[in-house]
């Protein structure tokens, strides 16, 4: 990477990708800039490569991992593939975003973050949610004790997939379910604001006719009495609320995925918004921690880090195992 120049692959060409793509496009004043996209079928990577003025287009993963003028690649494949995807880039000698979840299970996240540490790469989970200024204005309310403790919060998300895009997100060969699909944003989510891992949990859930889970409400606790619910489900369409319950005030996010705003109730003065609207679409901000930190020579994200991305896969892979689900995707 010459300079403050970061040159992108993307690789796979779905609704993400091109999120991601619309995002570069837009930081391009920045140094931000998409040479390559890759996919398994080259037509479509050549469509989106016309579509994103993106001046390379290959038909496998393995040509774009092996481009010489790409820095970082943004993998938005299948679940299943992210953890073979990022060896193949990092083998290649690629810094790397990839999508949530990072991987399937929390072994395999494990071997990418140490592979990367050994090759001197960086490697970032694409949890783009925690990158989100208002989360570091929540935090600071938080971290303050200015309402006293946190001592509940709860979270929603829920949409309806049908057709081919139902079976994408639930084939298990696909690593699918609703837990690792959307359900990390939630425990991502609870993680942060909680500040830890939850010493217990109990679980309800609901499967689908593929045999993995499309409906699971989670209680949670942790140290010092604090508790946490969550309910994710693909069938269903919930809007993505959270609320947060202190001591002596109560604050509620609208869509706490998109944390653009937040409503904060205390109990002896008047409700009050704070708006934090994205500069792009949200994902800008992810992008620019990638870029800081591989032009650091970091190997990981200090905001996100290794260890938040592995606890997270961690508590899906008990919880899931907790249901009887297979869990290791191989």
């Amino acid at each position: 990477m010459g300079g403050t120049q970061m040159n992108w692959g993307v690789m796979a060409t779905g609704m993400i990708a091109e999120k991601f793509a619309r995002t570069i496009s837009s930081m391009r004043s920045e140094g931000e800039n998409i040479v390559a996209v890759g996919s398994r079928d080259k037509e479509r990577a050549q469509a989106f490569a016309k579509q994103y003025g993106i001046e390379k287009a290959y038909g496998s993963y393995e040509e774009l991992a092996a481009a010489p003028n790409v820095d970082a690649v943004y993998i938005a494949t299948p679940n299943n593939l992210h953890f073979e995807n990022t060896m193949l880039c990092m083998n290649a000698g690629k810094h790397i975003l990839c999508e949530k979840p990072f991987t399937t299970c929390a072994e395999d996240a494990e071997k990418l973050y140490k592979t990367a540490d050994e090759k001197g790469l960086f490697v970032m989970e694409g949890f783009w949610t925690r990158f989100l200024p208002l989360y570091d204005e929540l935090l600071k309310i938080i971290k303050s004790k200015q309402f006293g403790k946190l001592c509940h919060a709860r979270c929603d998300y829920g949409f309806i997939a049908n057709g081919v895009r139902r079976e994408r997100k639930f084939l298990s060969e696909l690593g699918g379910g609703a837990l690792l699909d959307i359900g990390i944003y939630n425990l991502g989510f609870l993680r942060f604001i909680m500040g830890g891992d939850p010493e217990a949990f109990q679980s309800e859930v609901r499967f689908n006719e593929y045999g993995t889970d499309e409906f699971s409400v989670i209680q949670l606790r942790y140290p010092e009495g604090r508790t946490a619910h969550s309910l994710q489900t693909i069938g269903l369409q919930i809007e993505r609320k959270a609320a947060l319950y202190f001591d002596r005030a109560s604050i509620y996010l609208p869509d706490f995925q998109g944390a653009y705003s937040m409503i904060v109730e205390p109990v002896d003065s008047d409700s009050y918004k704070v708006d934090f609207p994205p500069e792009i679409n949200g994902f800008e901000y992810e992008v620019r921690e990638v870029t800081r930190s591989v032009k650091a020579g970091k190997t990981h994200s200090d905001i996100f880090r290794p260890e938040d991305s592995i606890a997270v896969l961690r508590l899906m892979d008990k919880i899931r195992e907790s249901w009887g689900l297979k869990f290791s995707f191989e």
